[in-house]
């Protein structure tokens, strides 16, 4: 159980890292299917489209490894 955990805070910490490099290749909570609005003048992401396409993206390389 611990060894899971550790591993969802590093992937977590280290996609943290990675996302704001990515967005400048893929247009990271761009894609068509991501959802934002102002509200209060706060601006709202709901990126479904691109957690999509990062979940196969993902699934292909775990199925590869």
């Amino acid at each position: 159980m611990l060894k899971w955990i550790l591993t969802l805070v590093v992937a977590i910490f280290l996609l943290g890292i990675i996302s704001p490099h990515l967005a400048r290749f893929i247009r990271f909570g761009q894609l068509p299917g991501d959802v934002s609005f102002r509200f209060r003048g706060r601006l709202y992401a709901f990126p479904f489209a691109t957690i999509i396409l990062c979940s196969l993206l993902l699934w292909l390389l775990s199925r590869l490894i």
